[in-house]
């Protein structure tokens, strides 16, 4: 019924979760000292256990719950629904998948291969076309076009008379990132960051607030959202407290029936609103995701999965994917064989791994890009010689042996215009863009909110953007960093001398001119911990880091989900930490990848 929770979320969440501007970096912890002492031992455990534990094969990346039945996406695209309903709810088409939302009465998701809609249970039905999200709502569907951002609707009559009548299957005009669909109603995000909803209005559950969001919900009678600070709202019916949604910062938030629930910054899960059946109790853990139904909730983490609610007849499962040989999918998913991926002959000299796409330049200076091109980040990408090249979240920049800078994929706020003068170096956010130009200064275009464009005057040698905030070292050799600063993401240190910089979404990362880490802002998942060695080059992903050493040995800490920070063994010149996946080109020229690969981000071309 809610919008599939995804782990990108989290950045597709994630993704616009990514733009918040003045979150705290708090987490909702507990201010007792005792409780805090504890609480910080804890972390510490836990962090060191996710670090010594790769993440399983097959690891879960996407989660939905319906009325009484759920579906989970694996990394290697494969679905597996269980719980109550109609058998035909739970047999889910053989295929790989990128998406998944299940709904009351039918189900549907998004192919990997081309972006085709598939549905299954009483509605098959579904557009033709490729599609970048999907949500099931009440006896309809809606989906976000890859071409032009637009939401598409359709459904069919349910109990004896037209439940269309309300408007839910009549989308406003638009470009949008994501699309939740209720019970008779749906909203969705605009690009630009704003909420919309349509369909019925009773209860005021179309009433959106106003503001810039990174993620929404449409629940049964009521909505929710996370705005980019990471306040929670909810509007609509608050029989049983569900609008009432708590302070403090949430990453995710879902709107079922008569409850809610959001998923917090350091991983734990809280839900409000009915609680007749438990489905408010929430199982405690550290998660990605999260997704409130009618009378039951799911959360995820990569390795398993975990219900509280209402059981009936069959049990809400906990289920883990299997770590080697053959992944079978109880529910017509069809075996897969776990093959290995051919080992690419391309060579290359530069790699950067961005949201969901990766993009590298060969030998002959070439620009090569692969994983999900919703917004032609792959197709777009420019003939010509190149010496540089950052992917963003959505949009790539490059550098060109004469000094030019090229940019292409996702073009709002302009973070793709043509840019005039010679540069020496590029970076590509999620929402803006930044070079250095030959002089030294630093020129940034793109999405200006939140003093993103602000940077600092003088002569620049090296510089690094993310979401909503920009580091780069002097000429120098110090950092200076501008924009939001959650976390303090942007204190950083005042004495040393650097050579280069790397940000990521709360937090950033310098290697100083003899060889040693230093990193700052919010600690989560160990992601600033200090790193013993000497180190050759340094990225920051979305929450996680890879380091080079001069041996050609990459290690990587913070957020270890899908596997990003297990390192395919081999010896390396070159690496990149992307939002849920990294890459490494190896001595011999190779690119090689480990991490999510659900738009084939992680599968490099021969």
């Amino acid at each position: 019924m809610t919008h599939a929770a995804q782990q990108l979320t989290v950045a597709q969440r994630a993704r616009h979760a990514a733009a918040a501007l003045a979150r705290s970096g708090g987490g909702g912890r507990k201010t007792l000292l005792i409780a805090l002492a504890i609480a910080a031992l804890l972390l510490a455990l836990l962090t060191l256990a996710q670090a010594a534990t790769p993440a399983p094969a097959n690891s879960f990346v996407a989660l939905d719950s319906g009325r009484d039945h759920t579906c989970t996406l694996r990394d290697n695209g494969r679905i597996h629904c269980w719980g109550n309903g109609a058998a035909e709810l739970l047999e889910v088409p053989a295929g790989r998948y990128s998406a998944v939302s299940a709904g009351e009465w039918h189900n549907c998701a998004i192919r990997r291969e081309d972006g085709g809609v598939v549905c299954w249970g009483r509605d098959s039905n579904a557009p033709d076309g490729a599609f970048s999200d999907v949500a099931v709502g009440w006896h309809f569907a809606c989906a976000v076009r890859e071409d032009d951002g637009a939401i598409e609707c359709w459904g069919t009559s349910g109990l004896g008379r037209n439940v269309l009548d309300y408007g839910q299957a009549e989308p406003p005009e638009g470009k949008f990132s994501a699309v939740s669909a209720g019970y008779l109603h749906a909203c969705g995000l605009r690009e630009s960051g704003e909420v919309v909803c349509w369909g019925r209005g009773s209860f005021g559950r179309t009433d959106a607030p106003e503001g810039f969001f990174a993620q929404v919900s449409a629940g049964t009678t009521h909505s929710c959202a996370v705005r980019e600070s990471g306040q929670a709202v909810c509007w609509g019916m608050n029989n049983y407290g569900q609008s009432d949604a708590p302070s403090g910062v949430f990453t995710q938030v879902s709107a079922g029936a008569w409850h809610s629930c959001g998923l917090r910054e350091n991983g734990s899960v809280e839900c409000w609103g009915d609680d007749e059946y438990d489905q408010s109790n929430p199982s405690p853990g550290r998660y990605l995701a999260v997704s409130a139904g009618t009378r039951h909730s799911c959360a995820l983490s990569a390795a398993s999965t975990s219900c509280w609610g209402r059981r009936d007849e069959r049990p809400l499962e906990t289920i883990a994917p299997p770590t080697s040989g053959v992944v079978r999918e109880v529910s017509g998913g069809g075996g897969d064989t776990t093959t290995p991926t051919p080992t690419p002959t391309t060579t290359y000299t530069a790699v950067s791994a961005g949201g969901q796409h990766t993009c590298a330049i060969t030998t002959s200076g070439a620009i090569v890009c692969w994983g999900r091109d919703n917004h032609r980040q792959l197709t777009d990408a420019p003939s010509g010689t190149y010496t540089a090249i950052s992917a963003g979240d959505e949009h790539t920049c490059a550098l060109s042996s004469a000094g030019a800078v090229s940019c292409w994929g996702n073009s709002t706020n302009d973070r793709t215009a043509a840019q005039t003068g010679t540069f020496r170096a590029v970076s590509a956010g999620w929402y803006h863009s930044c070079g250095i130009r030959s002089s030294g200064a630093i020129h940034c275009w793109g999405r200006s909110d939140g003093n993103r464009l602000a940077a600092p005057s003088g002569t620049f040698s090296a510089l690094s953007v993310a979401a909503s905030h920009g580091c780069a070292v002097s000429s120098a050799g110090a950092i200076s960093c501008w924009g939001g600063n959650i976390s303090a993401r942007t204190d950083a240190p005042t004495s040393g001398n650097y050579s280069a910089v790397s940000v990521g979404f709360a937090h950033s990362c310098a290697l100083s001119s003899t060889g040693s880490v230093t990193c700052w802002g919010q600690s989560t998942n160990g992601r600033t911990d200090a790193q013993t060695g000497t180190f050759s080059a340094l990225d920051v992903g979305e929450a996680h880091n890879c380091g080079l050493r001069s041996n050609g040995a990459v290690v990587c800490w913070g957020n270890s989900a899908s596997g990003k920070t297990t390192v395919t063994a081999g010896t390396y010149r070159a690496v990149s930490a992307g939002t849920q996946h990294t890459c490494a080109i190896t001595t011999s020229g190779t690119v090689v990848c480990w991490g999510s690969d659900t738009y084939g981000q992680a599968t490099p071309p021969r």
